[in-house]
């Protein structure tokens, strides 16, 4: 089987677009390959700043004969409608079609013998067709040309089985050849090559690392090796070293100096300004105490050790700190409070009002929660609500807004406020996903909770809902982080009465779509327990019951019913559930009626209805005083103890009995039985 080998060489690509631009490549020729019915082996994409690559083993020199069917109109159609098949299929006589029986009766059908094509047209077919249609973000167009690509073409490199791919007559396309070029700079001298091996050994014999992870590997790799010389470690930043791996396709690892008068900036600050600005990596001392280091991936071996490409880099890096300085000094020469009425002048949604607008919201409702959370003192949480959004103003968030909470925190301790109150302005944006870390300190979660309800509440009110494919103002990571403040800290709180509260903030004339907004956290609520693995339709069954908005006590619920049903009673009982539910549903439609009422003792003929019927009423009454202290596990226990009783009835005694009072009795049993299961969950939403 034979090798197929393409490279695009372009200048740079963007870091960012590059993975995802090889994996595209990959899609785009595969399914043209497999579409001209070409099988192959296997296919890798590979990137670098310069180059998208793609490598397919494993195919045929042609494509395999096939048969190209049509279908017609059926036997007996008009002749008008015959006679235009046929022309669309090629076919002068009728004689040439086969007959097939289909569900739709006799219907004609065309075929078509087709040879197979040599693999090298077809792969010539699949690069331009795949060039034409990668799907970049942002493209471009150069000279005076009508391709638009991500940057400018320099070449392509096409061979199949060792023959260079012919894409001569394309417009706009660079001649594709058995060549390329190594770094831009250290090997700027065109090599030819005749397969992926011989194409890999010599991009690296002229200074480029094709594979993307090796790459990374040893930018790790040399990184730790200088750093320990200097008692050093870097700080972990997958991020970083995945974008830095699509800027360098010669990695060379150098350290520089951070001068000392910039140390006493926050931590956060120096890091932020390396990362963003320069893509330098952090360095810090065992201790996690920060150094005055930092780490160069650059793109060059120099004759002087990169010297001179370090002396650059700190020389730009004191100019970066310096303007971090000054917005710092900046910042702090006006007190918090003084910043909170320019949140009026910032829109935080045209519906919605102005950030302060939103403020005076939060301090409402982060008070609110707060009776709700022990040891939440109140006085901390309006002070933290008050304060959390004046660094939006500031001009170190202006410049770096991934900084916004912390520099207010920093700001809040230069100011002398407390430590909870600035952790509180800090975190109140947390968690920002299912790897950030959940607040834990009550004025930090009450804030935090607030922030999230706010959100939410506002943006349902106003009718702005997330669909299937689009979430603008992220209300499902809002609603998975309130959901992970409320479980992780054991919070009970009333969501119903606190949506309400947060939507008495707002002055709207509609209403709160309350149950839509329940239904929404139900959902999310699905999706962290199915990462825990809970049954979504444990959590319908509980949610069904209606009214129930303590996640804590609903969770405690879900993990009752979830142990009970993994029990050979529960999964017993659930069975007797729904003979009980389908014998219900049937004779109720019949005779359209409900029969919920009490059962009469008096109608009893057998010991099995009223064995069933007493142990009903035990269990009701003792499962409702366990539910109501939320003893669900107990109640649970209760409720196996009806399995063996359950079971007798339903193989001693007839329901459909033929006199109608004692059938109608023994249909209320049935009934009975439903409504005491479902005093903790309804079962009939369990699969």
């Amino acid at each position: 089987m034979r090798e197929f080998l393409l490279e695009i060489l372009s200048e740079d690509i963007p870091a960012r677009m590059q993975v995802q631009a090889a994996d595209d490549l990959k899609r785009l020729v595969t399914e043209s390959l497999t579409t001209a019915g070409l099988s192959y082996a296997k296919a890798t994409a590979h990137s670098t700043p310069r180059r998208l690559v793609l490598v397919i083993e494993g195919l045929p020199e042609t494509s395999p004969d096939r048969t190209e069917e049509r279908k017609g109109p059926k036997v007996g159609a008009p002749e008008g409608a015959i006679q235009g098949f046929l022309k669309s299929a090629g076919l002068t006589s009728i004689d040439q079609t086969e007959i097939r029986d289909t569900d739709k009766g006799q219907v004609y059908f065309a075929l078509k013998s087709l040879a197979g094509e040599p693999t090298e047209a077809i792969l010539a077919n699949a690069i331009f067709a795949a060039i034409s249609a990668l799907p970049w973000p942002k493209s471009m167009r150069w000279s005076d040309g009508r391709r638009r690509w991500v940057r400018p073409l320099s070449g392509i490199l096409a061979i199949f089985n060792g023959r260079p791919i012919s894409l001569s007559g394309e417009a706009d396309l660079p001649a594709a050849g058995t060549s390329t070029v190594g770094h831009r700079f250290l090997a700027p001298q065109s090599f030819h090559v005749s397969d992926f091996a011989d194409y890999e050994r010599k991009l690296l014999e002229h200074h480029v690392v094709l594979d993307r992870e090796k790459r990374k590997w040893r930018i790790q790799g040399d990184a730790k090796r200088l750093t320990e010389t200097h008692g050093l470690v870097v700080v972990h930043d997958d991020p970083l070293l995945e974008e830095v791996a699509g800027l360098v396709e010669w990695p060379v690892v150098l350290m520089g100096a951070i001068d000392d008068a910039y140390m006493d900036l926050p931590p956060e600050v120096r890091r932020t300004t390396m990362r963003a600005n320069q893509k330098y990596f952090t360095l810090e001392h065992p201790d996690g105490k920060p150094a005055a280091r930092f780490l160069i991936v650059a793109n060059m071996e120099t004759e002087d050790r990169g010297a001179a490409i370090v002396s650059g880099n700190e020389r730009v890096l004191r100019a970066r700190l310096s303007d971090a300085r000054f917005f710092y000094d900046q910042d702090r020469k006006t007190k918090l409070h003084d910043q909170r009425p320019k949140l009026a002048k910032i829109a935080f949604h045209a519906k919605l009002g102005s950030l302060l607008d939103r403020v005076e919201r939060l301090e409402t409702l982060a008070v609110e929660i707060a009776k709700f959370i022990p040891r939440a003192q109140l006085t901390m949480v309006l002070e933290a609500a008050r304060l959390c959004k004046c660094d939006l103003v500031s001009g170190m968030v202006g410049e770096f807004p991934e900084l916004q909470g912390l520099m207010g925190r920093y700001y809040a301790i230069d100011e002398g406020a407390s430590e909870h109150v600035a952790d509180a302005i800090r975190d109140h944006y947390k968690p920002l996903g299912p790897n950030d870390a959940c607040p834990t300190e009550p004025v930090s979660v009450a804030l935090a909770l607030a922030e999230k309800i706010d959100t939410l509440v506002g943006f349902f009110a106003i009718g702005e809902l997330p669909t299937g494919s689009k979430d603008p103002f992220a209300l499902r990571r809002a609603t998975l982080g309130a959901i992970r403040l409320i479980v992780e800290n054991g919070l009970r709180l009333p969501l119903g009465q606190l949506f309400g509260v947060a939507f008495a903030s707002y002055s709207r004339t509609e209403e709160l779509p309350l149950d839509q907004l329940l239904s929404f956290f139900a959902d999310r609520l699905k999706v962290v327990l199915k990462e825990r693995g809970v049954r979504h339709d444990l959590v319908d069954a509980v949610f069904a019951l209606g009214g129930e908005d303590d996640l804590v006590r609903l969770l405690a619920r879900v993990q009752a019913l979830s142990g009970f049903l993994a029990s050979d009673d529960g999964a017993n009982l659930l069975t007797a559930y729904r003979r009980a539910a389908n014998i219900l549903k049937i004779e109720e439609k019949r005779d359209g009626v409900s029969f919920d009422g009490t059962p009469n003792s008096d109608h009893m003929k057998q010991v099995e209805e009223t064995a069933l019927a007493d142990a009903l009423e035990a269990t009701g009454f003792l499962a409702d005083g366990m539910i109501g202290h939320e003893k669900y596990q107990e109640a649970m226990v209760q409720f196996a103890t009806l399995r063996p009783i359950v079971d007798a009835f339903f193989d001693k005694v007839t329901v459909n009995a033929e006199e109608r009072q004692i059938r109608e009795n023994r249909l209320r049993l049935l009934s009975r039985i439903r409504g005491t299961l479902n005093k903790i969950a309804d079962f009939s939403r369990i699969s």
